[in-house]
Order: C-alpha cells, then sequence, then structure tokens
C-alpha cells in the first residue's frame, strides 16, 4: 500500500478500561474527505513487523479535518490493539490509508435501523453524525456491557433519548429482533456491526420475515487472529514461504515482496481472495460463500488447519 498518509495523533481518551479513542490529525497536507461508514487502515510499527488493522472513523464526515478511531483491547491481540493502547501516545507519528467506505447509507433508505454490538457501535457515530446534518431518520439499538463495551452510551443516550435503545445488564432489555423487524416499513434498511453471531442473527431474522437482501446490510472487520504456524507453496512464483504463528498469511506473503490486492485487511472485502490446492483452509473471512471456499481462501484473515501446508495461485 504505498498511498499512505501520515498523520500526527492529536488525542487520546480513555472511553473504558478496554476502549481509547484516537483523534488524528494531518502532518503536511490536509486529510482526505470520506463518506459515513468509511474506515482507514492503520498501520502499527511493532520491532518485528508493521500491522496493518483497519478501524471505523466515527468523525463527522463534514469536518474532515481530523479522523477520529475507537480501539478495543483484544484479548489474543498480536500486537496491534495493544500498540494502540500500550505504547502510542500524542505527538506519535503513524502511517494511514485514505478513506475506503464498505459500510454506506443506502440513498434510498426513508429510515435508517443501525444495530450495534460492543466496538461496533463506532461506524455508527459517523451514519448519526451525518443523518443530523440532513435531516435523515433513525434509531439505534447497541447491545454492550456495562463499563467495558459501553462506549458512547450516556453520550448517545443524552442527545438521542427517543432513538437510542441500550441492551445491557443496567437495562435490563433483551433485543428481540423478530419484533423490532416486523414494525419496519418497507422503505426502512438494517445495518449491522458487532460480533458474528449478532450479524447472523440480523441476518437470519430480517430474511425469516421476507426482508430481501439488499435491505440488509453489515460489516465485520476481523483482525486475524494468532494461531499454528504453517507452509505456503507458491504455484506462480515457484516459491515456499514460512507463515508464523503471529503473521497472517497477507503479512507473510508482503514480507516476502509478493504484492496481493486488498482494502479492508479484515475478511470483508474479497479484494485478497487467491485459489488454493491440496490443503485444509480455516476459514475467516465475511465474504466468500461455502461453494467458493472449496477453492479460494482470504489470506488476510484465513490460515490452514492444524498447521498443514497448501499450494495457492500466486
Amino acid at each position: 500500500m504505498n498511498n499512505l498518509m501520515p498523520v500526527r495523533i492529536g488525542d487520546v481518551k480513555q472511553i473504558t478500561p478496554i476502549i481509547r479513542e484516537f483523534t488524528f490529525e494531518s502532518l503536511n497536507q490536509a486529510l482526505l474527505p470520506f463518506s459515513s461508514g468509511s474506515h482507514i487502515v492503520v498501520n502499527m510499527p511493532l520491532k518485528d513487523r508493521t500491522i496493518r488493522n483497519a478501524y471505523s472513523l466515527m468523525s463527522d464526515p463534514l469536518e474532515s479535518h481530523q479522523y477520529q478511531i475507537a480501539v478495543r483491547l483484544q484479548e489474543n491481540s498480536r500486537g496491534g490493539s495493544r500498540y494502540l493502547h500500550e505504547q502510542a501516545k500524542v505527538g506519535d507519528i503513524l502511517q494511514v490509508s485514505p478513506p475506503l467506505n464498505l459500510f454506506s447509507l443506502h440513498s434510498r433508505a426513508k429510515h435508517h435501523i443501525f444495530i450495534a454490538g460492543g466496538i461496533g457501535i463506532t461506524p455508527f457515530i459517523s451514519h448519526i453524525k451525518y443523518l443530523l446534518h440532513i435531516g435523515g431518520s433513525f434509531e439505534l439499538h447497541f447491545a454492550c456491557r456495562d463499563q467495558l463495551s459501553n462506549a458512547y452510551e450516556q453520550l448517545l443516550t443524552s442527545l438521542f433519548q427517543d432513538q437510542i435503545h441500550i441492551y445491557s445488564e443496567r437495562t435490563r432489555q433483551r433485543l428481540n429482533l423478530k419484533q423490532l423487524f416486523s414494525r419496519q416499513p418497507l422503505n426502512s434498511h438494517v445495518y449491522v456491526c458487532g460480533p458474528d453471531r449478532l450479524i447472523e442473527g440480523v441476518q437470519q431474522s430480517a430474511t425469516a420475515l421476507g426482508w430481501c437482501q439488499s435491505r440488509i446490510h453489515w460489516e465485520a472487520f476481523t483482525s486475524p487472529a494468532p494461531g499454528i504456524a504453517f507452509d505456503v507453496n507458491l504455484l506462480k512464483s515457484q516459491k515456499k514461504i514460512h507463515v508464523a504463528s503471529e503473521f497472517s498469511l497477507l503479512e507473510a506473503l508482503e514480507n516476502h515482496g509478493i504484492d496481493v490486492p486488498n482494502l479492508c485487511r479484515g475478511g470483508v472485502c474479497g479484494q485478497c481472495a487467491v485459489k488454493y490446492h491440496h490443503g485444509e483452509v480455516d476459514h475467516q473471512d465475511h465474504f466468500l460463500s461455502e461453494q467458493e471456499k472449496q477453492h479460494l481462501l482470504m489470506p488476510c484473515v484465513s490460515r490452514t488447519k492444524h498447521g498443514c501446508s497448501i499450494d495457492i495461485d500466486l
């Protein structure tokens, strides 16, 4: 990714014990404009490598002089979220990608239903800010854990009391998807960001009630989890590379000078999909169909099962 922009960390806030907010400022050039729902890829320089993770922008898209993200400290972090929580500080210079939108608002929707789980709240903050500018109709359903993943709960409820619904231990409320979807008009669209089980629940419930797929939108960046090391045979390049347990396959390929097109690095966009042969794959993406998984894998998040070797068409 050679179109990176240098940014300075202008502010850092501890929102909850496991969530930190970062404000990035321009260094020597104006930040690029973005639309609500966009993300950037942040490059984090570790001692042995650079980790690149995608984070949703929370900023107001009409005020693009700064970028804001919120980062949850992952229990099994490969180093990215740990770096931002334990090392990154105000004044540091980082490299970020231009904003890219894979989770935009549907232009023909008359009402927007936002469903967030934990840190999945972040893209909706930008969406809400934009809708306030244009007078758009929305409601937010936020499932979270008190004092841990309930970032921005108090702010949102104070500003939009009638449009915000919180589901947590404190409120003792549970999200009833069937009830929620059954009372929505046909010109409504639903957007969900959060854990896999929440996304799957939304998709299944909406589909069961007759919602067409074009009205269901979701985002689920998955940072590649550590796993068993394995070897890869590159059929076209005639090379054999080793993927260490803390590296993703995509990172290992890049370290060996093999460029693979990618946009999200989180198993969502499908840009990095490559053909594979002779190996069992642990698919961790949110893009490929079950049929496609028989011959394609996404190296940004997937690796082999049991450390077995694999052949890929690169």
